[in-house]
């Protein structure tokens, strides 16, 4: 194929009529990983790219198929999508694969896909990120993805229940990392000088270029059987799971728990209206007895007005407890009999005004932390040990006085379990699930609205079926 007309002239063209999301798709395309959300971002782009291909028609032609943009393949290349699919791929092929996966993916598929990568990118980068390609630009920038490693992102598709698409990449991997991977080795062999008369230049010439190759590729090359290896699972199938323990200090929610976790088959201990003393003591004390040593892991649940990253319960004149110092007392080293064991934590806080607060009693869990609050709302020191799942909601106090009140993210709770449980989700996903609910609520009742913050140290994965 060649170019009927001046290709600098049809750049130009193309530029002038692309959309911002189309200019960013482009310059993906392209092997940037800088946005070019604008035209003179992608005259520039094209110039560099397709005037430097052996073939700038097919090039540039190709890449208006993968927009979708018909209209301009027309215009300006006289062709149809059907003789463009006679040509051979000219485009790289893993940009191609998250371009056509990004077309793939819904609004709800986005925000499960951010939510789940919330401990991986940093907040504003996973808030100014407005479709798919943007998140793997940045995995891409953390050497988390590349066209040699797609495993992270194969996974991540399959906890937010893409499977569909996470099978397109599972087609990748098994075709086009290969080929890459022969491809380097081949480069390699290619650099080693002719060799000397004993072969000794030789060989350590070409051990050493190929461990530069190979540098960047630590991660193997698994088949769809090793993914789905339940070693990449926490053992959590006992017929008694674990003690579920529920803490409900302000009379909702706490009954809707213990039948969600009783049918997830845990022994579940509920306890209603406690104060901060009472609060810390059964905490302490549920290892204490031996029946509830068994099982394979620990949930709390804990629902209580609060402040600053304090629980109050039922007493509206204590510095209360701290949430750090409830993480500190199911540690391996405060609670051995649940090292490597997941510990799964939910709580809801109904936040207070401080001026409900300033009376002071003499409680103090300074026995328990080492550092107190800084009047901030934290959330980056919990968890810091292995295996914490820790998911924390808060919203304000007043909602406790509507007639009726439930928690949105406690139900969207209940209802993603029951869900997961059908559909063997994994945790993770079933949390996308809570956070897709509460994100809904949000949207329709801006005066009323829920933050939920996760934090986990998971080393595997968690199914509840």
């Amino acid at each position: 194929m060649a170019f009927h007309q001046d290709p600098l002239q049809v750049i130009n063209q193309i530029a002038e009529d692309l959309s911002t999301s189309e200019c960013r798709t482009l310059s993906y395309l392209c092997e940037s990983l800088e946005p070019g959300n604008s035209g003179v971002c992608v005259k520039e782009i094209l110039k560099s790219k397709a005037m430097s291909h052996e073939n700038s028609y097919l090039f540039l032609a190709q890449l208006m198929v993968h927009l979708g943009r018909l209209d301009i393949l027309r215009k300006w290349f006289k062709t149809s999508r059907g003789e463009m699919e006679t040509y051979r791929q000219v485009l790289p092929r893993f940009r191609v694969l998250m371009a056509n996966i990004s077309q793939d993916m819904g609004c709800g598929d986005l925000r499960s896909m951010k939510f789940l990568l919330s401990s991986t990118l940093p907040r504003e980068k996973i808030e100014n990120s407005k479709n798919f390609l943007d998140l793997v630009i940045e995995l891409e920038k953390l050497d988390l993805v590349s066209p040699e490693r797609v495993d992270f992102i194969e996974k991540c598709l399959k906890d937010i229940d893409r499977v569909d698409l996470s099978k397109k990449v599972a087609a990748y991997k098994s075709v086009a990392v290969p080929e890459l991977q022969s491809s380097q080795q081949r480069s390699a062999r290619s650099l080693c000088p002719a060799p000397s008369p004993n072969g000794s230049h030789c060989t350590l010439q070409t051990r050493q270029v190929q461990s530069f190759h190979t540098a960047h590729i630590p991660v193997p090359v698994y088949t769809e059987q090793n993914y789905e290896s339940h070693n990449d699972r926490y053992n959590f199938n006992s017929n008694c799971r674990g003690v579920c323990v529920i803490i409900d200090c302000v009379g909702n929610d706490g009954e809707m728990l213990e039948q969600t976790f009783k049918a997830l088959h845990f022994k579940v201990i509920l306890h209603k209206w406690l104060g901060v003393n009472d609060t810390l003591s059964e905490l302490q004390g549920i290892f204490r007895q031996r029946e509830n040593r068994k099982g394979d892991g620990f949930v709390c649940c804990i629902i209580s007005r609060g402040r600053e990253n304090r629980l109050l319960c039922t007493d509206s004149c204590s510095e209360g407890i701290s949430l750090k110092s409830v993480r500190q007392l199911f540690t391996a080293d405060a609670c051995p009999v649940l090292a490597g064991k997941p510990k799964l934590f939910f709580i809801q806080l109904y936040t207070v005004p401080a001026i409900e607060t300033i009376a002071r009693t003499h409680h103090r869990d300074a026995d328990l932390e080492t550092d107190g609050c800084d009047g901030l709302y934290r959330y980056d020191y919990i968890p810091t040990d292995a295996d914490v799942f820790w998911s924390q909601c808060y919203t304000e106090e007043c909602q406790l006085q509507q007639r009726d009140h439930r928690s949105i993210y406690l139900k969207g709770l209940t209802d993603a379990l029951q869900k997961g449980q059908r559909r063997n989700m994994s945790l993770v996903h079933i949390h996308a699930e809570v956070n897709g609910a509460v994100f809904e609520h949000n949207k329709k009742n801006p005066g009323a609205k829920y933050h939920i913050d996760l934090k986990h140290t998971l080393r595997k994965d968690i199914y509840l079926q």
